[in-house]
């Protein structure tokens, strides 16, 4: 009995002492939490809230914070000190700025997808329009764009229109606004008999239709860089989130919204 009774003492401290070594192992530390500030093209906005729902399964530590406006606008607010890690601009001229002041990280550029430019109307418009000359007609009394100075949609309007000799004709008709979604939205509620948009911000509203598409060679190429900014203090978050912005992943999404990946 006395023999029996100590291997059940001897069984149990095994026991134990298994159970010990057990819980001295260490549970690996949770990955800390990050806050990504991304500056980006309003014009993206649907593609991005997509990529920023995937993305946040796949690093859950990491929080995205999308500051969604025209690029100009960006452009000086991450000139007056903004907090931004990543800028993704709808041309290249603002990120050249940004570059010129060392506020850009050149290594990390690169030109993330492409767009095309259209000439939208109101979906119930009867206007009849089909083309950019069309805007010269007398029942055109207001064109939306963006306005050239900060909103690059806006830029590349005034292109189209002067390439095609037809700004100064209609210049007058132009009510300029502050983004691309603007415009859009001027067009959806009728406030404007045209406007100058994306083919993605056209494809993102069933309340207008595209009239026409902006002759080949008629404007820059409309290009969306992106790129690190030299203040980032979150060097490695910003490094993995602009590797998946460039993956196949992010790439179908990006053609699901009609952009062109690069």
């Amino acid at each position: 009995m006395k023999k029996w009774s100590m291997w059940m003492l001897i069984a149990v401290l095994l026991v134990a002492v298994v159970l010990a070594g057990c819980g001295s192992k260490q549970t690996p530390p949770a990955a800390q939490p990050v806050e990504l500030n991304i500056s980006a093209a309003v014009s993206l906005k649907d593609a991005l809230i997509e990529i920023q729902k995937n993305y946040q399964s796949k690093a859950p530590n990491v929080k995205l914070v999308f500051n969604l406006g025209a690029s100009g606008s960006l452009q000086q607010q991450i000139e007056q000190g903004a907090p931004a890690d990543i800028f993704i601009s709808a041309a290249p001229k603002q990120m050249n700025d940004l570059e010129a002041k060392n506020l850009v990280n050149k290594s990390t550029r690169k030109n993330l997808v492409e767009n095309t430019l259209v000439l939208i109307v109101p979906q119930n418009s009867t206007l009849g329009l089909d083309k950019f000359e069309d805007l010269t007609k007398p029942g055109v009394e207001k064109i939306a764009i963006g306005e050239p100075a900060v909103v690059p949609a806006g830029q590349y309007a005034q292109q189209v229109l002067q390439k095609l000799g037809l700004w100064d004709r209609v210049k007058d008709k132009a009510v300029q606004a502050k983004d691309v979604r603007t415009v859009l939205a001027y067009v959806e509620t009728g406030n404007v008999e045209a406007g100058i948009v994306y083919k993605t911000d056209a494809a993102s509203s069933p309340k207008v239709k595209i009239a026409a598409t902006a002759p080949t060679g008629s404007h820059e190429p409309i290009l969306y860089p992106v790129a690190i900014l030299s203040g980032t203090k979150q060097q490695q978050a910003a490094d993995d989130f602009l590797a998946y912005l460039t993956s196949p992943e992010s790439k179908a999404v990006f053609e699901k919204y009609g952009f062109k990946p690069l």
